[in-house]
């Protein structure tokens, strides 16, 4: 029974951990991604449309700049505007998996394991679906998911189809919330 209650505890610390993350029990869902992703096509502006909760976004405008490095690797601008007026930045690095080029690793501090970025669709023109996952000791998951945009605005029935494309997969959408994108600084 001790060895219970200490299992309990370590899952209710790491339930208080992922506060603000959307969680699921089990491994995560193996979804797939976008054939014959073109990073090139990619690169550039995105706009945060439609996102599961996640505890290190807290603003709203939020945005995303990727640009090629002359390593090969991705360059990662995320940017977003804090209640207090200020715009909150920080800067990364993406890498591509050598077998699907959809799969990226992100990394945002130099002592931290990078987190999957999955690209499962886009167009590379209008919009753009991310997912991110996460499976802590084979028990529960971590997930994530954007709807971004080449614009501020995604039209409702691309936000839709996108989150059935999701919800196919069986990653939950009920939990997913609009990103404000009104009004937002021209300087971002």
């Amino acid at each position: 029974m001790p060895g219970t209650l200490a299992l309990l505890s370590v899952l209710f610390s790491l339930l208080h951990i992922t506060e603000g993350q959307t969680f699921s029990w089990g491994p995560c869902p193996d979804p797939p991604v976008q054939e014959n992703f073109d990073v090139t096509k990619y690169v550039g502006k995105w706009y945060e449309i439609e996102k599961l909760p996640a505890s290190f976004e807290k603003g709203i405008c939020i945005q995303a700049n990727y640009s090629l490095k002359e390593n090969g690797k991705i360059k990662v601008v995320n940017q977003e505007l804090l209640s207090d007026g200020r715009i909150n930045q920080i800067e990364g690095e993406a890498v591509q998996a050598d077998n699907e080029l959809a799969k990226l690793g992100v990394s945002f501090y130099w002592f931290m394991p990078s987190s999957p970025y999955w690209v499962l669709s886009t167009d590379y023109e209008n919009y753009s679906m991310v997912y991110s996952c996460t499976t802590f000791i084979w028990l529960f998951h971590v997930e994530y998911a954007w709807i971004l945009s080449r614009t501020p605005q995604l039209q409702p029935e691309t936000v839709e189809r996108l989150k059935n494309l999701l919800r196919s997969y069986k990653i939950d959408t009920e939990k997913m919330r609009p990103t404000d994108q009104i009004n937002c600084p021209p300087e971002m």
